[in-house]
């Protein structure tokens, strides 16, 4: 029998879901068939499935939101949690209003995201699925993104404890991204010069595409993980090759 990911009776939310891997993940969920809505802070020109404007740091907003969908498809069924990202701030010049937002955003919007969603997938005969997009940031240390890799490491343990308190009807589970290439990458890293030094240091060679993620975060969603919740999909490589080979090898 053949394997396949099927989604053509689902609605699913994808927030931050206009650019980069929040794109890819609504394209992706798409072509297996579901009704992909997107939000974000700002409407984009031409948006590729519905968009509602929606800060995802403001539990009304969320509420509101959650609200729309479901009166608008009678369901909702995956939800993803995408929306996130910080810029670089050494630990110790940033603001303590700069470190509560990259918290708001990367840690309280899953949780407004997933408490609306779970009112309503509690409530469905098959439930539902919430996937966070999380980091390997999360796993490691986090030089210039203090807070983020905070909020992140937070993020996966929401994940877990959301798991177990809301199992059997919902499933949470997390995709721990590591090197991902997208325009912000390639600017971060300094253009394809730097972006290829740094995928050096990855076992595999490269940075990820936004499609992988994708197809991370749809098989978690799908039925074929059906008895997946509360895992964290680590998705970055290999990781990086340990310092101390690379030192002995005189790199």
């Amino acid at each position: 029998m053949a394997i396949s990911v099927d989604l053509s009776d689902q609605v699913a939310l994808v927030t931050g879901g206009t650019r980069g891997i929040g794109a890819a993940i609504a394209d992706r969920l798409a072509e297996a068939g579901a009704v992909v809505v997107v939000c974000g802070r700002n409407q984009p020109d031409t948006p590729s499935h519905p968009f509602h404007v929606c800060d995802v740091r403001d539990p009304q907003q969320v509420a509101a939101l959650v609200g729309d969908v479901t009166d608008a498809y009678g369901h909702l069924d995956i939800a993803v949690n995408n929306a996130g990202g910080s810029p670089s701030a050494a630990a110790a010049d940033a603001s303590p209003r700069f470190s509560e937002a990259i918290i708001r955003l990367n840690l309280l919007a899953p949780l407004h995201v997933a408490q609306a969603v779970n009112r309503v997938m509690q409530q469905q005969e098959r439930g539902g699925a919430i996937v966070n997009v999380a980091s390997v940031s999360a796993l490691r240390p986090s030089p210039g993104t203090a807070a983020y890799g905070a909020a992140k490491a937070g993020l996966l343990n929401l994940t877990q404890t959301l798991a177990v308190e809301w199992a059997p009807k919902v499933r949470v589970n997390a995709v721990s991204a590591g090197l991902v290439a997208t325009d912000d990458s390639l600017e971060h890293y300094g253009g394809e010069t730097g972006l290829g030094r740094v995928a050096a240091t990855v076992p595999s060679g490269r940075f990820a595409t936004p499609n992988e993620v994708a197809d991370a975060v749809t098989f978690l969603a799908c039925p074929l993980a059906s008895y997946a919740t509360g895992a964290n999909l680590v998705l970055h490589g290999g990781g990086e090759w340990p310092a101390f080979l690379r030192a002995a090898e005189g790199q």
